[in-house]
């Protein structure tokens, strides 16, 4: 492991492959605000390797049968406790993340069983190729606890377009992978038996490019369809810290966890 962390691995593989393990099984991977400083940490760490033959690929994964279900239940009740200021400045530390992510200087493959939900999807959509279980789901389920899928509307966007992502977005609506795949999100579909073989013929493609090349390109790629600038992060963050405090938001959320309890 290349770093020291209580929420997830980071493993280096053979020919500048690196993985990032979400090791939170027992939540299914949600995360909390150890969870999301110990992400950003980890893709600071591995952006900074700039030898292109030693960090070529970046792979993510969840320990377990979720890839990951967004923000965690003790996480989102701390949200819900704070003042607009306080969530805004957390939401602000998420969009980072997000950020960094999507900001990230190689190929970035992200592999979902079961459910990538709400910033779970956000992590998914700031990869450039996700492999999906055949069964696995995809949601922002946001809308429906009166809060707003924020800091990671503008990668959702980008990754899927207005057209699919409104109606996505303003419903909360889960996806089949296969619904998923249609709209370009995922990328391609996998029996879970047969995951380990399909995510190694997808490595093997992109290993097949040069490792400059291929940053170049990503770089390209970042400048043709841009990441969200400064104001944006501040309007999307300051979007989830309204919601939190508002009646509706805090209705739905108490509604949530009184079902959840």
């Amino acid at each position: 492991s290349l770093t020291e962390a209580s929420t997830l691995r980071v493993e280096s593989l053979s020919l500048g492959v690196k993985r990032i393990v979400f090791a939170r099984p027992d939540v299914r991977n949600a995360f909390d605000e150890r969870m999301v400083q110990e992400l950003r940490d980890a893709l600071d760490q591995l952006a900074g390797i700039a030898d292109a033959q030693q960090m070529r690929l970046l792979i993510l994964e969840g320990e377990g049968k979720v890839f990951s279900a967004g923000a965690d239940l003790g996480y989102m009740k701390r949200l819900a406790e704070k003042s607009e200021a306080e969530s805004f400045e957390d939401a602000k530390t998420l969009a980072q993340l997000f950020y960094r992510l999507a900001d990230f200087p190689t190929p970035v493959i992200a592999v979902v069983q079961g459910a990538a939900i709400g910033g779970g999807l956000g992590l998914a959509v700031c990869a450039d190729y996700v492999l999906a279980e055949e069964d696995a789901r995809f949601a922002t389920s946001e809308v429906l606890l009166g809060i707003v899928p924020g800091v990671i509307s503008p990668y959702i966007i980008r990754k899927i377009g207005l057209g699919a992502a409104a109606p996505m977005m303003m419903t909360g609506k889960r996806l089949s992978a296969s619904e998923a795949m249609e709209l370009g999100l995922v990328q391609s579909l996998t029996h879970a038996t047969e995951r380990a073989a399909a995510l190694q013929d997808v490595v093997l493609e992109f290993l097949a490019a040069g490792p400059e090349a291929v940053r170049r390109t990503k770089a390209l790629l970042k400048e043709a369809a841009p990441l969200p600038g400064p104001e944006l992060i501040e309007f999307t963050a300051r979007q989830i810290a309204q919601a939190l405090c508002s009646q509706e938001g805090q209705i739905g959320l108490e509604s949530f966890f009184s079902k959840t309890a």
